[in-house]
């Protein structure tokens, strides 16, 4: 009982801390893309290639006693390829989409990819869980709805690429038994794609101290540490509850602007909140009270 409350505690001080560092995340390309400090590819290129840096500053303090170096296997360049799809569809999307939109169909994507996957495999999901996303997934609509303005449907179809891509990946994170193994190798075999990009764009290539800075961050910090602690965040989250706690991503955004930017706090900020959190919450305990009804069978 002692070990399965550690392990809970656990869960939601990663879960927290992978959201802020996909909250980081939206922030640094917007700051980066939209203040067009950098090309799109160059972003790309450096927030890749500064994950695997990261990955080999880290790996390099791992004893080779306690990691097991990972087999080359099918669902290692299948996660590769996601992880590369999603990083290259949303930062174009991004340049073409208003940030409340991006988000909304973004996390739209995420949810229904998750969803769907799961419907076929045959888990049904209860009556308080759809309820909890419907909640959460208003708020999130709610928050963004001032900015929303009608896509172009090239930015529509990469952000929901985008968005299918990550939630495919985040499935994938689901089976990790080795995170910061799982993560590095995701990043390292994504580096032929990269140097096909770095082929196709490097005529087109723009940029600037900035730029690369904000890359740099992205890459080695946002994306590098965050996903691999969201992969270890994965393994005490049903797939519903990784699904629905990402919609809290565009409002811990939002709270981050009040803290550091002195953004104002809103009316619909706090509103928001409390239905995006109130559905996770939802969520999450439903969860809970399926899983305790299992165990007492």
């Amino acid at each position: 009982m002692q070990n399965l409350f550690r392990e809970k505690i656990a869960t939601t001080i990663y879960t927290f801390i992978a959201l802020l560092a996909f909250a980081a995340n939206s922030v640094l390309c917007r700051m980066a893309l939209k203040g067009e400090m950098i090309d799109v590819s160059s972003f790309t290129i450096i927030r890749l290639l500064s994950g695997v840096l990261m990955f080999t500053v880290l790996l390099s303090f791992t004893s080779n006693r306690t990691q097991k170096k990972p087999k080359q296997n099918e669902r290692r360049w299948q996660s590769s390829i996601l992880l590369f799809v999603y990083a290259i569809t949303f930062s174009l999307a991004y340049v073409s989409l208003d940030t409340g939109t991006g988000a909304l169909v973004l996390f739209g994507a995420v949810q229904l990819t998750m969803i769907v996957y799961n419907v076929l495999k045959g888990s049904k999901l209860h009556f308080f869980e759809w309820f909890g996303i419907a909640i959460s997934f208003s708020g999130l609509v709610y928050l963004v709805y001032p900015t929303l303005t009608t896509p172009t449907a090239s930015g529509f179809v990469l952000m929901l690429v985008s968005g299918i891509a990550w939630g495919g990946y985040t499935l994938f994170g689901k089976q990790s038994t080795t995170p910061l193994i799982d993560t590095a190798s995701n990043f390292t075999y994504t580096i032929p794609l990269v140097l096909i990009l770095c082929l196709f764009s490097i005529s087109t290539l723009e940029l600037s101290n900035k730029g690369i800075i904000l890359a740099v961050m992205s890459g080695a910090f946002a994306s590098a540490l965050g996903y691999t602690i969201w992969y270890l965040a994965l393994r005490g989250l049903s797939s519903t509850q990784a699904a629905v706690v990402q919609l809290s991503v565009p409002v811990i955004a939002a709270i981050g602007g009040v803290i550091f930017v002195s953004d104002p706090i809103s009316e619909r900020l706090v509103l928001a909140c409390i239905l995006v959190l109130g559905g996770i919450f939802i969520v999450v305990a439903s969860g809970i009270r399926i899983d305790n009804q299992k165990d007492n069978r």
